[in-house]
């Protein structure tokens, strides 16, 4: 049967990949993806062919992978992070549905993951993972999902939190989350995960609100329990009050 992989490629830094995506990226003939992505695995892999798309092109990207992989060739469809979290694993699987093609999801570590461990244990209680693009999702939805994971007392990463056209999201996702949180609430910023030029910072809520983050950036907001140790985030899970 014809073989796709859906591989999840963490946050960028090559030797962050899993064991079982590298090898699986080694066997195949051709490699697809973003062409960002693509970039950062063509150094391991310089002899694969190659196949990309710009952004905002995804369905064409996937039906490339999809028809090389039936005329035989085996291929490897890259995401950053995991390709079933905001990746090309959903559609991959949708496109596919009825051939004769055998698609394996390959796990990778996405944002939320690779980010808390940057900032220390953010997420080592229950959270939600939520993008603020409305690209694809309309604002009133988002704003929807924020209000309810703020009264849950989640704690929360959110994908995508500014661009150009959307400078103000970020404040307006702030204000939303403030009517249940304390201006008080530890939170905390990572840009560039696994690249060069990482860098977090931890700052309260309130000071979140007048943080300037972009496109590279994914941003944590603790929930009630979480606390500042020594310059990194943590939320107790409650080992300690067993």
């Amino acid at each position: 049967m014809n073989q796709l992989y859906v591989i999840g490629i963490g946050p960028g830094d090559p030797s962050k990949m899993t064991v079982e995506a590298m090898e699986a990226m080694r066997s195949v003939d051709v490699i697809a993806g973003y062409g960002v992505y693509v970039d950062l695995v063509k150094p391991l892999f310089p002899e694969k062919e190659y196949l990309t798309t710009p952004m905002r092109r995804e369905v064409d990207r996937c039906k490339m992978a999809i028809d090389a992989a039936m005329e035989g060739k085996s291929v490897a469809m890259i995401s950053s992070g995991d390709a079933g979290v905001y990746g090309m694993a959903g559609l991959i699987l949708e496109l596919a549905a009825g051939l004769d093609l055998n698609v394996t999801v390959i796990p990778g570590v996405t944002a939320a993951l690779s980010g808390g461990a940057v900032l220390g244990a953010p997420l080592t209680h229950d959270f939600a993972v939520i993008s603020l693009s409305n690209l694809l999702t309309p604002w009133e939805k988002i704003e929807k999902r924020l209000e309810l994971a703020a009264e849950a007392d989640f704690c929360i990463a959110l994908y995508n939190p500014s661009s150009h056209r959307r400078s103000d999201f970020l404040r307006n996702a702030c204000d939303i989350l403030l009517r249940h949180a304390s201006p008080e609430t530890v939170c905390g910023v990572v840009r560039n995960i696994g690249r060069e030029g990482e860098s977090c910072k931890v700052m309260t809520l309130a000071e979140l609100r007048e943080y300037q983050a972009d496109m590279f950036t994914t941003v944590f907001i603790g929930n009630s329990q979480t606390k500042a140790v020594n310059g990194k985030m943590v939320t107790p899970r409650g080992y300690r009050d067993v």
